[in-house]
């Protein structure tokens, strides 16, 4: 049975495409210029923002996973989600093939972070957060009036696996202790803010695709339950790497400000909603079904360090042998 994640390059896809060896080993592997993860895999590669390679990709797959990542641009995602995710449902409709969207929860806004679950209402607070909410509402109107087959799987700010340039808990916290310096932290660190560990999050993805009863629901990706503000990830990240927890909290008001020398500041002012105030990730639809039980994050930070010390170290083995 062909499986087909589109967006396989980055680290979701990466590690849907391990976790996908379980249930299949027809898995095509979908970007500009795919690598394979398995030696079993199918290489595809597609300009996804064309109509065309978007209805190429998709066809003959009976669950196509969509794990793309445009870059983190308002002006990008405006030009590009919407007919994106029109494309990729006209195909997934026409092929006859199951839709599992890799979400996160930007369409959730406000206060309504403070606990989100899958009945957390659709109520977006920024702009990136109304292209979402626009995307999901496509899927979930082609479910009811379409019977398009699909999923919308979220999930919040990960780490882990082949995760590090996009990374909060890495680019702030781990990148900063590892250079001697202090760690940073968005807005408020004595708040509540939840972090997915990119390999459960691809499991419970590749768990969802493969499971017929789990199709035109919103399910939360699987997350530790653990209710841990930014002092706290602060802190294991500092236990872990063996070195003081000193760190520095960063206002909005200087995102904004940065955001004239450093772009990606000024894209992360508005999401300031997640980080002033209490955000947390609730699994438990998924944990319980499943009989799940996420990684907890003292463990998944040490394996995240772990493999970018793996990562780093096969990056100067390769640079001394040239």
């Amino acid at each position: 049975m062909k499986q087909t994640i589109l967006g396989a390059g980055g680290a979701i896809g990466i590690e849907l495409a391990k976790a996908l060896k379980d249930y299949t080993s027809d898995i095509r592997l979908v970007n500009r210029n795919p690598v394979k993860v398995n030696s079993t895999d199918s290489l595809f590669p597609a300009d996804l923002t064309k109509k065309d390679d978007v209805f190429k990709a998709i066809e003959g797959s009976k669950i196509t996973y969509v794990t793309i990542g445009f870059p983190y641009k308002t002006k990008v995602w405006k030009q590009i989600w919407i007919p994106f995710m029109q494309n990729v449902i006209a195909a997934c409709l026409e092929y006859n093939s199951k839709l599992v969207f890799f979400d996160n929860v930007y369409a959730i806004g406000g206060d309504n972070v403070n606990h989100i679950t899958e009945n957390s209402p659709i109520s977006p607070t920024s702009k990136k957060g109304e292209i979402r909410a626009e995307v999901d509402r496509l899927i979930l109107e082609s479910i009811d009036k379409n019977n398009l087959q699909a999923i919308v799987a979220r999930a919040p700010d990960f780490f882990g696996g082949t995760s590090k340039a996009n990374s909060i808990l890495i680019n702030l916290i781990y990148d900063n202790l590892v250079k001697g310096k202090k760690a940073q932290w968005f807005c408020n660190s004595k708040v509540v803010h939840s972090v997915g560990y990119v390999p459960d999050l691809s499991k419970g993805t590749a768990l969802l695709g493969n499971t017929p009863q789990a199709f035109n629901q919103i399910w939360n990706l699987p997350t530790d339950p653990q209710r841990i503000t930014g002092e706290g990830w602060i802190n294991l990240f500092a236990s872990a790497m063996e070195t003081k927890n000193n760190y520095t909290v960063l206002p909005n008001w200087l995102l904004r400000s940065l955001g004239l020398f450093v772009p990606v500041m000024s894209e992360l002012a508005e999401m300031n909603y997640q980080y002033d105030r209490d955000y947390f990730f609730d699994s438990t639809k998924f944990n319980d079904y499943f009989n799940y039980k996420p990684t907890l994050n003292a463990v998944s930070v040490k394996q995240a360090i772990e493999q970018i010390k793996n990562t780093d170290e096969t990056k100067d083995k390769r640079t001394t042998t040239r």
